[in-house]
């Protein structure tokens, strides 16, 4: 273990009281032995808190902070931790045991290249163990150009057939020094805050480790309302404020015109989300979409929607979706 760089594994922690042992447990199960495990509570006003610290230890700390997010957790941990490399790890989330040593195998102590592990997403309840694993999404390779990376990353297949995908935080695993370059998380967002900092995070490397070995589960929660019809004006103005981040971040590295088009999709999509709850934000993201030549789909919903946006347009149907869903809540 002297050898062997230190790992620490990085949990915020907000009322997860009942994923949260389960998810300590998957990051103590590690088969990298020399290993730190960090929890910073939230403020949580359920048990979660009470949980965590039965599991206090040598290896294993527990901080708390007045609430304040998740981003601001993980920087409150970043500045404690030993560790030569961080794993993120979100309170309801799971790893595979052998998820660190598989990608540590890949970098070989190097401190310029992210190492990335498939995911799988499963839903609340299910058996996420039998769910299926495979190696055949696109970013299931090496890549040593962070920029081609990104690109694809953020593309759709309106612009790029077959590339584009949201890869979940805790599938990293990332030299520590790598984020002193790059910077802490941004506290400023509250959604797509991920998004932002490991855009930065990659483009402070040389390349992306692609590890076979070793597995994300990313949990997902269903729900009957429309989230989307629930977001608040912090939470819209966080996303437009990612994305404006992301494209500045390529933008100073490329001059590939296909970034315009690949961002189009992202602002026309908050412009319509937001609507019709923030008409003055989702205007600032169409005329973005629009003036970088948005050729995408207009509106992607369930059937029923889709279909009556071709014949009402998509803003009666967002009007009448945020109505209802209004209601619901009242």
């Amino acid at each position: 273990m002297i050898n062997q760089p230190l790992v620490s594994i990085i949990i915020p922690l907000y009322n997860a009281e009942k994923f949260i042992s389960e998810t300590i447990q998957s990051a103590l199960n590690q088969t990298w032995p020399n290993k730190e495990i960090i929890i910073v509570d939230d403020s949580s006003t359920d048990n979660s808190l009470a949980i965590a610290m039965q599991f206090i230890s040598d290896n294993v700390w527990v901080l708390t902070q007045v609430n304040s997010g998740a981003s601001t957790a993980r920087n409150y941990a970043l500045k404690e931790a030993k560790g030569e490399y961080i794993q993120f790890l979100d309170a309801d989330d799971l790893l595979s045991p052998d998820k660190i040593e598989g990608q540590m195998d890949r970098l070989n102590r190097s401190e310029t290249h992210l190492a990335l592990c498939r995911v799988v997403h499963f839903n609340d309840g299910e058996a996420y163990k039998e769910k299926a694993l495979k190696d055949d999404d696109w970013f299931c390779a090496d890549n040593n150009d962070p920029v081609d990376f990104l690109l694809k990353l953020n593309a759709g297949d309106e612009v790029m057939p077959g590339y584009g995908s949201m890869i979940q935080p805790n599938a990293w695993l990332t030299p520590v020094g790598l984020i002193e370059k790059a910077g802490l998380w941004n506290e400023e967002l509250n959604l797509d805050d991920d998004g932002e900092f490991f855009c930065r995070v990659i483009l402070a490397s040389e390349g992306i480790k692609y590890s076979a070995a070793g597995t994300n589960y990313y949990r997902k929660h269903t729900t009957n309302n429309s989230l989307s019809a629930q977001k608040s004006l912090n939470a819209y103005e966080s996303m437009l404020l990612s994305v404006n981040l992301k494209y500045s971040y390529l933008k100073e590295r490329s001059s590939n015109p296909i970034l315009e088009p690949i961002f189009a999709r992202h602002y026309w999509e908050i412009g319509v989300a937001a609507y019709p709850q923030y008409k003055e934000l989702s205007k600032n993201a169409l005329d973005k979409a629009v003036a970088y030549d948005y050729r995408g789909e207009k509106y992607k919903a369930g059937p029923v929607s889709t279909f009556l946006s071709k014949i009402i347009g998509w803003r009666l149907v967002r009007i009448l979706t945020y109505l209802r869903y209004r209601n619901i809540i009242k």
